[in-house]
C-alpha cells in the first residue's frame, strides 16, 4: 500500500517513494553545482518529512565526504544502506567510503551485496566496478565497468576505469582501446595518456609526443596535470634513448608538484628510528600458528613484484597483492588521531597493541583474498617499516626484503609516477632526498638483519634474480618451505592480476636491460652520485 505524506502542498499527492526520488535527484543536482547549503537545506527538510528515507543521509554522507569528514560521512552512509538494503547506490556508496577508511574487508563484503541487486545507473556500476578494483578483484570489476559504458557511454572515467583493470589482468590490447577511447571522449585526460605510453614501448615512429607536448604547454600551470604528461614524455624519451633529456623532463614535471608539498624529510628520519625503538620494546611474541603468510618488502621499483610473480606461479601460493592491511590494522589498534597510518606516533604506541588480535583480524580480512591457498603473498613494499612487527605478529612468517643496487633504486623510484595521494612517496620528487632515503633503508636492513632469525627475513638481490633465474628461485621457495616447482621459472605466463607499475614488465621472460640503467645517463646523475657517497658503488 503506497504511503502518503501530506506536509508540503506541492507534494501532497505523491508517494513517498516518489518523494525520496525527487529528494535524491534535487540533492544531486546541487552537490554536482557545489551548492552545498542547498543539498543541506534539501536533506534536512526530507528528513524532518521522513525520518527513515534514505535519501537525505546519503545525500550528507556526499556532503560530508566533500568536505573531508569521512568519519561522518561514513556513519551516515550506513545508515542510508540499513535503510535501503536493497539499493546498490547506497550499499555501493557505503563500501566506497569505507574502502577509503581502509576497512577493506568490510567494503568488499558490503560490495559484493551491492553487486547481486538490479543496477540501472551507469556511476552507481562504476562505483561498484571501483571498489572491486580497489580490493583486489578486478576479474570482478570489469563486467560493472562495461556496464556502466552500456548504460551510459559519454562519460571517460568509466573507460579509464576498465582501462585500468584490463591492463591489471594483462589485457594489454584492450586497455589500450579503453584508454584511446577516454582521450577520444576527453583529449585533455592526462592519466589516460600516461597510462597508456606505460602499456608499450614508445618508438620514433609510434609515440604520443605531438599530443604530449601539446598538453603540456596547455596544463604546465596545474602542478598534477604537468606531473603526469612531463612523466609520459619523460618515459616516451627515455625509451627512444635520450636520457639526458629525459632526466629533463622528469625534474621539470616533478618541480611544481614538489613545491606544493607541505613535507619535512626529517620526518623520515623519526620513523625509521621508530620503527626500530618501537620493535626494540616489544617484549611479548605471538604464539607460534601454521598460519605463515609471505611478506615481500623493499624500496619501491627493486623486484617485489618480480619475487611476488615467482612465489605466485607456485600451486600453493596465492598472490594477494599490495595490501595496506598489516599497516591499517596497527594504526587502528593504536587508536592514534593523526590523518597518516605511518607514523611516529603509531610505531610508538604499536608497544602496547595485541600482536594476536593483529594476526587473526589480519588472516580473516585476507580469506577472500588467498582463495583457499595454503599460503599467500602481500607485497607492500613499505612493509618493511613494520618487519620487527610482522614477525612479532607472526612468528612463522617469512619476510623477504628485495635490494637492487643503490643508483638504479634511486633512478627507478624518480622515475616512477607514485599516487599523489599518499604522501609516504614525497621524497621520489627530489634526488637528493631520495639517496637519503636510500641510506636510511639500508640503514634498517641492516638492524632488521642482526635482529630477526635468518630463517623468518631474508634479503634478495634483484641483479641475482635476474643473472641466477634458477639458483635464486630454489632459494626464495625453499626459505619460504615450498617444494621445487617448474612453474615459478614461467613467472611471466602467471594470469593473475598485477595492480601495480610492472604490469607490463612482469608479464614478460627476464631481462637485463634495467640492470645499470643508470649509466645511460652519464654525468646528469653525478649528483645523485655524491649524494649517496660508497653506496653508490
Amino acid at each position: 500500500m503506497t504511503v502518503q505524506r501530506y506536509k508540503f502542498d506541492s507534494w501532497q499527492f505523491m508517494s513517498s517513494s516518489q518523494q525520496s526520488i525527487n529528494c535524491l535527484n534535487a540533492g544531486l543536482k546541487a552537490l554536482a553545482e557545489h551548492d552545498y547549503r542547498a543539498l543541506h537545506r534539501i536533506a534536512m527538510e526530507r528528513i524532518f518529512e521522513d525520518k527513515q528515507d534514505p535519501a537525505p543521509y546519503y545525500l550528507l554522507a556526499e556532503l560530508a565526504a566533500n568536505h573531508g569528514n569521512t568519519a561522518k560521512a561514513e556513519e551516515l552512509f550506513s545508515k542510508a544502506a540499513d535503510l535501503s538494503p536493497e539499493s546498490a547506490r547506497y550499499l555501493s556508496a557505503y563500501a566506497k567510503i569505507l574502502s577509503l577508511r581502509s576497512n577493506t574487508s568490510l567494503a568488499r563484503d558490503i560490495n559484493e551485496k551491492a553487486a547481486c541487486l538490479p543496477i540501472t545507473d551507469a556511476h552507481v556500476a562504476d562505483t561498484v566496478g571501483v571498489i572491486f578494483s580497489r580490493t583486489g578483484l578486478h576479474e570482478k570489476a570489469i563486467p560493472f565497468f562495461k556496464l556502466a559504458i552500456k548504460l551510459n557511454p559519454n562519460p571517460d572515467n568509466f573507460y579509464y576505469n576498465l582501462g585500468s583493470s584490463l591492463q591489471f589482468l594483462g589485457e594489454f590490447e584492450g586497455a589500450e582501446q579503453a584508454y584511446r577511447e577516454t582521450i577520444d571522449r576527453n583529449p585533455n585526460h592526462v592519466k589516460a595518456y600516461s597510462s597508456l605510453v606505460a602499456l608499450k614501448k614508445q618508438t620514433p615512429e609510434t609515440n604520443e609526443l605531438q599530443e604530449l607536448f601539446g598538453l603540456f604547454e596547455t596544463h604546465q600551470d596545474s602542478a598534477e596535470q604537468a606531473l603526469h604528461i612531463g612523466h609520459a614524455i619523460a618515459k616516451t624519451l627515455e625509451d627512444m634513448g635520450q636520457y639526458e633529456q629525459s632526466l629533463t623532463w622528469l625534474k621539470r614535471a616533478k618541480k611544481e608538484k614538489k613545491s606544493e608539498l607541505s613535507y619535512d624529510f626529517e620526518s623520515y628520519l623519526e620513523i625509521f628510528k621508530a620503527a626500530r625503538e618501537g620493535f626494540e620494546k616489544i617484549g611479548s611474541i605471538a604464539e607460534p600458528s601454521q598460519q605463515s603468510p609471505i611478506f615481500i618488502v623493499g624500496l619501491p621499483r627493486t623486484g617485489t613484484t618480480l619475487v611476488d610473480r615467482i612465489l605466485s606461479s607456485h600451486p600453493m601460493v596465492q598472490s594477494c597483492g599490495e595490501l595496506n592491511l598489516m599497516a591499517g590494522l596497527i594504526k587502528n589498534a593504536t587508536k592514534t588521531s593523526s590523518n597518516f597510518v605511518l607514523d611516529v606516533r603509531t610505531l610508538t604506541e604499536s608497544v602496547n597493541i595485541n600482536l594476536a588480535s593483529i594476526g587473526h583480524k589480519y588472516w580473516t580480512e585476507t580469506s577472500p583474498l588467498r582463495r583457499n591457498a595454503a599460503r599467500m603473498t602481500d607485497k607492500m613494499p613499505l612493509n618493511f617499516f613494520y618487519a620487527g612487527l610482522i614477525h612479532k605478529t607472526f612468528p612463522n612468517a617469512r619476510i623477504i626484503a628485495l635490494r637492487r643496487g643503490a643508483m638504479d633504486s634511486c633512478l627507478s623510484n624518480f622515475r616512477q609516477l607514485f599516487s599523489t595521494t599518499y604522501s609516504y612517496y614525497n621524497y621520489t620528487y627530489d634526488l637528493n632526498d631520495i639517496a637519503r632515503f636510500y641510506r636510511e633503508f639500508d640503514s634498517l636492513m641492516a638492524y632488521w638483519r642482526s635482529a630477526i632469525p635468518t630463517d623468518r627475513f631474508t634479503e634478495v638481490h634483484y641483479e641475482n634474480i635476474v643473472f641466477n633465474q634458477e639458483t635464486e628461485t630454489r632459494r626464495l621457495l625453499d626459505f619460504c618451505g615450498l617444494e621445487w616447482d617448474e612453474r615459478c621459472m614461467r613467472f611471466h605466463e602467471n594470469r593473475s592480476p598485477v595492480a601495480t607499475a610492472s604490469s607490463v614488465q612482469v608479464r614478460q621472460p627476464l631481462y637485463s636491460g634495467s640492470i645499470g640503467r643508470w649509466k645511460k645517463y652519464g654525468d646528469t646523475l653525478n649528483d645523485l652520485r655524491s649524494s649517496l657517497g660508497s653506496l653508490a658503488e
